[in-house]
């Protein structure tokens, strides 16, 4: 078996945040959400990592990860170019948003050549996940389908006070495969309850706090870097067609077709761990006081990387 690689998506992180050196910290010693997924990785197994970036990222990105995790693990940079499209195909005139998070994956497939792990840069996803997902990929062969899995969060553990979030549900069979993804984009906390509204507010739906969503955990066998590739012109030829400024290639919609297509199966392991993020700048707060007591119980050193 070859060695799982960790993708973490972040090409997104300059755009958001102003460039890296911005970036606020969020540990007591200064450490970046990114830095306690890296060193959660690297307890659970993980040796490589790419990080697919921006090209003017680069020289950000090298400085940040060399004075830490990659003193410990393999590290590789991949970039994101809105160029990066099959033979054939060509940007529209206005154009400048990349092409989603399938895409930011498939600017890695030239550093990947075994099974897969698949993370965002910004989010906290907690150390019993990297565990979980080391262990399946540790394993993960194609048969008569493509061998995958999902980290599933309870919904209630990924709720922001602050506002409303986008989460993609999961359905979730008896067996614990997954069955298919229904992006809810606007969920929030109203009146002690947890619900969703598809129509700008006028009307919200409650959803079960305990509902398994995802937060862009994926693992991948070997296999299904190539079914990607595949699969990209036919969701360009839509995109193309229906929104060529801003539509883009999601992870859980490939999921759920190669789902529907019984091309593969998603084992769901569920984490009790709460997920943390900086959706709004008055987030932070949270996650700092989070980090800081998780330090405090011994979960995490007090320097990471020494």
């Amino acid at each position: 078996m070859k060695e799982p690689v960790l993708i973490i998506m972040a090409a997104g992180m300059g755009s958001r945040y102003g460039g890296l050196k911005q970036t606020d910290p969020v540990g007591p010693s200064g450490e970046l959400i990114l830095d306690f997924s890296l060193y959660d990785a690297f307890r659970a197994g993980f040796k490589k990592t790419v990080f697919v970036i921006k090209k003017e990222m680069e020289e950000d990105f090298r400085s940040l990860i060399g004075k830490g995790a990659g003193r410990f693990i393999d590290a590789e940079y991949a970039f994101q170019e809105l160029s990066d499209l099959p033979e054939g195909y060509f940007v529209p005139e206005g154009r400048v948003k990349p092409w989603g998070t399938c895409q930011a994956v498939l600017a890695a497939r030239h550093l990947v050549d075994g099974p897969f792990a698949v993370i965002n840069a910004d989010d906290f996803y907690g150390p019993g996940a990297f565990r979980k997902m080391y262990g399946f990929l540790a394993s993960a062969e194609d048969d008569e389908k493509l061998n995958c899995c999902i980290i599933g969060y309870r919904l209630e553990n990924t709720l922001t006070e602050n506002g409303h979030v986008a989460r993609g549900v999961c359905e979730v069979s008896e067996g614990g495969f997954l069955v298919g993804i229904e992006e809810r984009t606007k969920v929030a906390r109203r009146g002690g309850k947890i619900m969703f509204t598809e129509d700008e507010g006028e009307s919200w739906t409650e959803i079960r706090g305990d509902s398994a969503v995802s937060m862009n955990f994926f693992g991948f066998s070997q296999g299904v870097m190539a079914k990607l590739t595949e699969m990209f012109p036919s969701y360009l030829d839509q995109i193309l067609k229906e929104n060529p400024i801003s539509g883009e290639y999601f992870l859980p919609l490939a999921a759920s077709r190669m789902i529907g297509e019984n091309a593969a199966s998603f084992k769901v392991f569920m984490s009790h761990d709460k997920w943390y993020g900086v959706t709004y700048m008055e987030d932070k707060e949270s996650v700092v006081a989070a980090i800081k007591a998780m330090k405090d119980k011994g979960v995490y050193p007090e320097k990471l990387w020494r």
